[in-house]
C-alpha cells in the first residue's frame, strides 16, 4: 500500500485531488481533523498538554480549552515547539493505526492530508508527495466563495502562507490547478497522475 501526502495552499483544489484519491479507493486522512478529535477524545493527550501548559488549559469537565491553551502557546516560540512535539507523537501514532487498517482492508493507499506536511515531517512518512498548486488570484476567489469572507481577509490568508516555489522544491509531484480548469477537468487529471504513483514500484 502506498502512502500519499497530500499538501499545497488554502484554496487550491486540495479536496478535489483527494476525491479523485477516494475514486482509486485510498483511504483520506485528514490531519487536521486528526488533531482536533484527539484534542476532544484522547486523555492521554490532555494529560500531556496539562503537565507541560498548567492545569489553566483544561475546562472544569478536563477538556482542553482551546482558546486558553491558545493564548499560552501562541507568540511563544519555544511554547508552540513543545505544543507541536507533544501533539506531533499522538497524531503520527493515530495516522499510522489508520493506515495499518487501511492495509489490512486490502486499499491501495492512505492519503495524508495536512497543509504543514513538510514542515511538520509528516512528508517524510510518505512515499509519494504531492503539492497541490493554484494561481494566486483563483484561490483569494475560492476562499472568498467557500468560506463567505471579504477579499482584504483572503489576500491576507493567501499571502500568510508559503509560496509556489516552496512546494515545487519540496514535492516529489506538483498537480497544477489551473485558472481555466473546469471541477470535473482537474479531478480528472488528478486522478490520472495518482494512478501513475500507484503504480510506481517503491524505490
Amino acid at each position: 500500500m502506498k502512502r500519499i501526502g497530500i499538501t499545497g495552499p488554502t484554496g487550491a483544489g486540495k479536496t478535489t485531488a483527494l476525491g479523485a484519491l477516494e475514486d482509486l479507493g485510498a483511504h483520506v486522512i485528514d490531519a487536521d481533523a486528526v488533531y482536533h478529535r484527539l484534542l476532544a477524545e484522547s486523555a492521554p493527550l490532555r494529560a500531556d498538554l496539562a503537565d507541560r501548559f498548567g492545569p489553566g488549559i483544561l475546562t472544569p469537565a478536563g477538556e482542553v480549552d482551546r482558546k486558553a491553551l491558545g493564548d499560552v502557546v501562541f507568540g511563544d516560540g519555544e511554547a508552540l515547539e513543545a505544543l507541536n512535539t507533544i501533539t506531533h507523537r499522538f497524531i503520527l501514532e493515530e495516522i499510522a493505526r489508520q493506515c495499518a487498517r487501511a492495509e489490512a482492508e486490502g486499499r491501495p493507499a492512505a492519503a495524508i492530508d495536512a497543509i504543514a506536511l513538510i514542515e511538520s515531517g509528516l512528508g517524510e512518512t510518505c512515499d509519494a508527495v504531492v503539492g497541490v498548486l493554484a494561481p494566486k488570484e483563483v484561490r483569494v476567489r475560492r476562499i472568498m466563495d467557500r468560506e463567505g469572507i471579504p477579499e482584504p481577509y483572503a489576500r491576507k490568508r493567501v499571502e500568510a502562507q508559503q509560496g509556489d516555489g516552496f512546494y515545487r522544491a519540496r514535492c516529489g509531484y506538483i498537480l497544477e490547478n489551473r485558472e481555466d480548469d473546469t471541477p470535473s477537468a482537474f479531478r480528472a487529471r488528478a486522478k490520472a497522475l495518482f494512478a501513475q504513483i500507484l503504480l510506481t514500484p517503491d524505490r
